[in-house]
């Protein structure tokens, strides 16, 4: 039985490290990061024109243009991004998650948190590590096509938008997911 959970685990990050070889790691750094936030944003605005009413509300906005996640039976997703505040990079994060259960394939994904209160935003910067958790309302459920009325008048503090799933792994989530300041 011990043999089994070691050989997962190994195959578990394994399959995470060449999975994240595509995600920026290794890469020039803020102006490469910022490239694939320009383009992740214009991507998100033209797929989901409600989204801009949430970004001229919004105090900030914090974009992960792709994140990767992996598993098979242990797994993780990673991925790096920028902070935003009125349009212009102020800090440079990366997520991290791991899980563990019933679970196997690889999947993409970009997701854009917007931090709706200037309290929100600044608990997220002054945070050595937070973590989303049940504070965190989603915009756009999976397959969805527009946003809802709802969502754009809501009250909670962060919305999360995921969209540009690609793989082999059904399901996205940010419930778990922990964010680092980084240096690029």
């Amino acid at each position: 039985m011990m043999d089994f959970t070691r050989r997962g685990l190994l195959l578990g990050l394994g399959a995470v490290g060449l999975a994240a070889c595509n995600n920026a790691v290794g890469s020039r750094g803020p102006e490469r990061i910022d490239a694939r936030v320009d383009a992740t944003l214009r991507a998100l605005y033209q797929q989901y024109p409600g989204t801009t009413q949430l970004r001229e509300k919004a105090s900030g906005i914090l974009v992960m243009p792709l994140v990767t996640e992996a598993g098979l039976g242990l797994g993780g997703a990673y991925g790096r991004g920028a902070l935003r505040v009125n349009d212009a990079t102020v800090d440079y994060y990366s997520t991290t998650r791991a899980s563990a259960g019933l679970q196997i394939g690889a999947q993409q994904y970009a997701h854009v948190l917007f931090f709706m209160t200037e309290d929100a935003l600044q608990n997220f910067r002054r945070s050595p590590g937070w973590t989303a958790g049940a504070n965190v309302e989603y915009a756009i459920p999976e397959g969805g096509e527009t946003l809802t009325a709802e969502t754009l008048t809501s009250t909670s503090p962060v919305i999360a938008v995921i969209f540009g799933q690609s793989g082999l792994r059904a399901g996205a989530t940010v419930e778990g997911t922990k964010y680092s300041r980084i240096i690029p």
